[in-house]
């Protein structure tokens, strides 16, 4: 029988559920009917694929339209890749390279620029032209040796700015703003629709993804601009003598201002029995260790790579990205599968970038997946060189390189997807 990929129908689509939680390994129990109503409203069963051996899903692929915000502010559109999974009992069959072919050939009909995804294990996307273009970060910070003042005033206050507490209803009307500016300014950021919001205050969200409500607070500026947003969690721990035992987690905080990051960190960390906090997952150049007077008190406890990219259309990608200098490559990019490679004169300067096919000997010849891993600014040329990655056609190449892709601050995608 052909374990060929193919569109699940909506008869089907409950099956499919089955297979991601087994391919995750959650309970593979028959999905309740009201939660496949609720993800049936908000999914698009033209990109769902499945694979099905004698009538059972045994494979799972979906994608969804993203933009992405790459150095420089511009946005990006971008095939954002998710629930990818094989059962066990079928691994080993090519299952995940037909659906893979299958997704990549139509965001490339489509128009999409890059394809994204949060890779669970390092080693299966490299082979299929993505790679780790933003890393990420978490910090636990012992609260009592940060050595903040707890009864010190918010950072800011002093400015006019105030931190509020907020409900969910007020973050699904402030929150999509606050986040498009934070698009506009950071690049790594991927997009939220209206449906991102809503599953993150509690609307509609299927039973099996065990909510409990979080507390948000906003901050605002002293003209009442909301320039930042923090959501967390705390647990109930008290010790044998009676002393609080706390942690906070952040879900999630959001800022368009160092003022506005600088004050939600000192607030979550300055809570009333609070002696932990964890928070969640940053970029690796976050502002936060070097905020707190002791940053010994924040010892990493994640440090990896996080969203994955794999280039679809090489001139368009460099083209929509700024560049702090002056200067020209010749690049020589190795697609396996016919998608985006070829040779290209990169031409840039702070005024814009041309990026256009050419004959000329090759400066830097790498595979696309290196291309994917420096598009943000997160990789060096040099040591992708250095690694065997990148070879260099002229001496110095991988240098200038580095120079030209270079961004002053590391990407950051908050999202998983």
């Amino acid at each position: 029988m052909s374990l060929d990929p193919r569109t699940v129908s909506e008869a089907e689509y409950p099956d499919w559920l089955r297979a991601v939680g087994t391919g995750f390994l959650r309970a593979s129990a028959s999905v309740p009917a009201e939660e496949v109503a609720v993800r049936l409203a908000h999914i698009d069963l033209s990109r769902v694929q499945g694979v099905f051996d004698a009538g059972r899903c045994v494979a799972t692929f979906t994608s969804f339209a993203q933009e992405l915000t790459v150095v420089g502010g511009a946005k990006v559109p971008a095939d954002a890749i998710t629930a990818v999974t094989v059962t066990p009992t079928h691994r080993r069959r090519g299952l995940l390279s037909g659906m893979m072919a299958k997704d990549l050939a139509a965001a490339k009909e489509r128009g999409d620029v890059v394809a994204s995804l949060i890779a669970a294990e390092y080693p299966i996307y490299g082979r299929y032209g993505f790679g780790p273009a933003a890393w990420t970060t978490e910090w636990e910070i012992d609260v009592p040796r940060a050595g903040l003042d707890p009864r010190g005033r918010v950072p800011s206050e002093a400015d006019g700015g105030r931190i509020e507490l907020v409900d969910g209803a007020d973050v699904r009307e402030l929150g999509p703003e606050l986040h498009s500016r934070l698009a506009g300014c950071r690049h790594g950021v991927v997009s939220r629709n209206e449906r991102w919001w809503e599953r993150q205050t509690g609307v509609d969200v299927p039973a099996s993804d065990k909510w409990t409500e979080p507390f948000y607070a906003v901050y605002r500026s002293a003209d009442g601009e909301t320039d930042g947003l923090i959501v967390y969690r705390a647990d109930d721990s008290w010790g044998d003598r009676k002393q609080p035992l706390n942690a906070a987690k952040v879900a999630g905080l959001i800022a368009t201002t160092p003022a506005a990051e600088r004050a939600l960190w000192h607030f979550v960390c300055s809570i009333d029995w609070i002696t932990t906090v964890r928070s969640g997952y940053r970029a690796p150049d976050d502002l936060l260790p070097l905020l707190l007077p002791d940053p010994r008190a924040a010892r990493v406890v994640t440090q990896a790579d996080w969203l994955w990219l794999r280039v679809l259309d090489i001139p368009r990608a460099l083209e929509a990205r700024t560049y702090a200098t002056e200067g020209a490559l010749v690049l020589d990019i190795t697609d396996a599968t016919g998608l985006a490679g070829g040779r290209f004169l990169l031409e840039v300067s702070p005024s814009g970038a041309s990026c256009t096919p050419t004959t000329r000997t090759a400066d830097l010849a790498l595979d696309v997946r290196e291309l994917a891993a420096l598009y943000l600014g997160d990789e060096s040329p040099v040591r992708l060189a250095a690694l065997g990655r990148v070879e260099e056609g002229r001496a110095g190449a991988a240098a200038s390189a580095d120079v030209m892709f270079r961004a002053a601050r590391r990407p950051w995608c908050p999202d998983v997807f």
